[in-house]
């Protein structure tokens, strides 16, 4: 896969990444399909949903996006995978609340908004 595709979607997930550190639900949401799914260890959510977890602020201190990867699905649709490392803020309702590190964290994102692909030098 050309390094240079795999960075373009990298650079596009960073963007949420990036909401998710500033905290703001509006960039969040316009960064993900209308058909969003997020999938983790405790569940799904939506687009809606997704963004509804910045309505108290950031959700992340910090990110690293590792081992990226690229699968092209159809010429309108491709797949993300990577590993995402970050730190969520400490819990301020926890008695001993520490900032959480998290490390093997899974993510597969599917991207299929044919504007992004068009753009795309193969």
């Amino acid at each position: 896969m050309d390094t240079a595709m795999i960075e373009k979607f990298v650079d596009l997930e960073t963007g949420v990444w990036e909401a998710l550190l500033n905290g703001d639900g509006q960039a969040d949401a316009a960064l993900l399909s209308a058909d969003f799914l997020g999938v983790y260890e405790t569940g799904f959510s939506n687009r809606t949903e997704h963004a509804a977890m910045l309505g108290n602020g950031p959700i992340v201190l910090n990110y690293q996006i590792e081992d990226a990867r690229l699968r092209v699905v159809t010429d309108k649709a491709v797949l993300l995978s990577y590993l995402a490392c970050y730190t969520k803020p400490a819990d301020p309702a926890s008695p001993s609340a520490t900032t959480q590190p998290s490390r093997g964290a899974a993510v597969a994102r599917a991207v299929h908004r044919s504007a992004d692909l068009r753009h795309i030098d193969r």
